[in-house]
């Protein structure tokens, strides 16, 4: 006898919540009509790529950027409407917002 068994004997009447957490977190950005601009700066010395011109929601833009760099495994952040991210990583940010559905803007060298 399982943990599910013993529970459904205990409790009856109970009946579980059925949830899909990767659905929703899968649609859970809003996609825009305008693209994403992807710039690519140096700054002191060093290249960093800088995504702008998302017009949704501040809190999808910052679940956006913690993706990005967990994906890519770099540092980054997130400042004044853009996501900073340390290295060039242009077109594989463009592949990674490609897939989800993003227009994409690629600007710069």
């Amino acid at each position: 006898m399982d943990l599910q068994d013993q529970l459904k004997n205990l409790f009856p009447d109970h009946e579980p919540e059925l949830t899909n957490n990767a659905d929703s977190e899968k649609n859970s950005l809003w996609l825009q009509d305008d693209p994403i601009i992807c710039k690519y700066e140096k700054r002191k010395g060093k290249p960093i790529t800088i995504l702008e011109g998302y017009t949704g929601a501040t809190e999808d833009f910052k679940k956006l950027a913690k993706e990005l760099k967990t994906k890519l495994s770099v540092g980054g952040s997130f400042k004044e409407d853009r996501i900073i991210i340390q290295g060039d990583y242009r077109d594989k940010i463009m592949s990674i917002l490609k897939d989800k559905g993003f227009n994409v803007k690629r600007v710069g060298g």
